[in-house]
This record gives C-alpha cells, sequence and structure tokens, in this order.
C-alpha cells in the first residue's frame, strides 16, 4: 500500500491511482498517455486514446449537437406545441365558449320537450316571415301588380336586393362553413344545400336589409314603422329560440343586412334603366 507521502505526491503532479494485477496500486498521469498494459486492460488501443485525450470537450459537445439535429428530423412549427399563445387567440376562444353557452341556454323553443317548447309553432310561423321565398314572390308579385312608374321602380329595386342577399349569404356560408347549433332541429322551410350552415344567419341579414328599405322608401305612420322594427328584431332573435343560429351568426346578420342596404343604394337601377328593360321584355 502506498505511503500517505506517496498519495500526496501523486495528487501534486496530477496523478491517478489505479490497482494493478499484482494487488500494487500504479499512478497515472492524467496529462500523458496511460501505459501500454492498462491500455489493453481497457479494451482499446494507443492510437485511440490518444484521438480521445486530445480531442476538446467543446469539440465532443459540437459534434454531439451536430449529429442529433442531423440525426433527428425536425418537426414542422405547426405541429410545435404553442406554449404562447396570442391574446387574440385567446379572445377568440373565450368569445366562441360564451358564445356557444349562450346559444345553447336561449334555445328554448328548439323541440316541444323545451322549457318553452310551447310556443315553438309562433316562432316558426315568425320564422317564416323572414324566409327568402315568401319576400321573392311578395317582392315580383308587387313590381307585376303595380301601376306606377314610382312603385315599378321600388319594387324592382327590392327584388334586386332580396337576389343579392341570397347570393352574397350563400357564398358566406360556403366559405366559413359552420355548423348549426347541435341542439338545432332540421325541420326548417324549404332548405337548400348551403342551409345546413349556420354562419351568417340569413334570416337576420334579410330582417335588417328589407326594415331599412321599407323604412327608407315607403312612406309609414310612426306605428308602423316601430312595427317594421319590432319585427326584424323578433326575426332574429327567433332564431336563437328555435336553436337554428348561434348569437353570433344573429349579431353578424344584422350587421351584414345594414350594410347590404348600402350596397343596393349603390347598385339602385334608376327609372331609365327600368323602362329600358320593360321594353326589351315587352
Amino acid at each position: 500500500m502506498p505511503s500517505p507521502k506517496a498519495r500526496s505526491g501523486a495528487a501534486r503532479s496530477g496523478s491517478v491511482p489505479c490497482a494493478g494485477g499484482n494487488g500494487r496500486y500504479e499512478f497515472i498521469s492524467l496529462s500523458r498517455t496511460p501505459p501500454p498494459h492498462l491500455l489493453q486492460r481497457q479494451g482499446s488501443d494507443p492510437t485511440a486514446a490518444r484521438l480521445r485525450a486530445s480531442e476538446s470537450p467543446s469539440r465532443r459537445r459540437g459534434s454531439g449537437s451536430s449529429s442529433s439535429s442531423t440525426g433527428g428530423q425536425q418537426l414542422p412549427e405547426e405541429d410545435c406545441m404553442k406554449l404562447n399563445p396570442s391574446i387574440i387567440g385567446i379572445a377568440l376562444s373565450s368569445l366562441l365558449a360564451i358564445d356557444l353557452w349562450l346559444s345553447k341556454r336561449l334555445g328554448v323553443c328548439a323541440c316541444e320537450d323545451a322549457s318553452c317548447g310551447s310556443v315553438r309553432p309562433l316562432m316558426k310561423l315568425v320564422e317564416i316571415s323572414g324566409h327568402g321565398i315568401p319576400w321573392l314572390a311578395g317582392a315580383a308579385y308587387s313590381l307585376y301588380k303595380s301601376d306606377s312608374a314610382a312603385g315599378q321602380e321600388v319594387m324592382l329595386n327590392l327584388l334586386m336586393a332580396l337576389v343579392l342577399d341570397l347570393v352574397l349569404v350563400g357564398a358566406m356560408k360556403a366559405i366559413v362553413r359552420r355548423r348549426r347549433p347541435a341542439h338545432n332541429r332540421m325541420d326548417m322551410f324549404a332548405t337548400f344545400s348551403v342551409d345546413g350552415y349556420s354562419f351568417p344567419s340569413g334570416h337576420a341579414t334579410r330582417a335588417a336589409m328589407c326594415a331599412r328599405f321599407l323604412l327608407a322608401h315607403l312612406v309609414l305612420a310612426a306605428p308602423l314603422r316601430v312595427l317594421v322594427l319590432l319585427w326584424a328584431t323578433f326575426v332574429g332573435f327567433s332564431r336563437v329560440l328555435l336553436g337554428r343560429h348561434h348569437v353570433t351568426d344573429v349579431a353578424f346578420g344584422f350587421l351584414m343586412g345594414y350594410w347590404q342596404y348600402n350596397l343596393v343604394e349603390m347598385l339602385w337601377l334608376s327609372p331609365v334603366v327600368l323602362q329600358s328593360a320593360i321594353g326589351q321584355l315587352q
């Protein structure tokens, strides 16, 4: 066994004691190449040991990181977990959750077994009053029966506005493709392919646009003007009560219908255009 003096000297010289095969300790310097018999005992050759000893730790770390980056496949950015979502994403998710919860709570006429299921037939009558087919038929009939040029002009532009509403709402529904509420019953009056989608509410857009149109181009008494506004509001609200639409569908539908009337005013058909169109038909 080496003496303490030998151990302290080995520590100062940077050596490490190693037990030999005969039970004696041999001191190996860390700064020099180990003896050949120790390399053979460890199962390596002297050349490889020198290469490993000369290789710096930073070089080893660099080679390890490069091999891991080349060997492993980089995940696409969209597949990585986003630990810091944006404020806009959080706000939209919260708004969607509130919309779904509020729409479900307000769908009190979604079926006969609901809390207000007894008034469902009345809600369906309001639904039909805001449907596109009765409005198109009524505008076409009024245009045909009108005797004055002013009346024909108003009815023709109303007919154009209704067709424009159908096109814009159908295109928006086909683009967004939002499903109707889960508690909705598909027993609606005269549905088409795009009516399987929910955003925006066609009844709400039509009600808002027609209300502005009637108030602007028909001479109505004050009670009738209030009645038109109440009808438009009730049509939109009935969509949520029947479970047909979410709350945001109706809210956006009102805004879209309000904007559609401005577009109708921009595309307004003048009496000159009306007379030329009637002359071509005759």
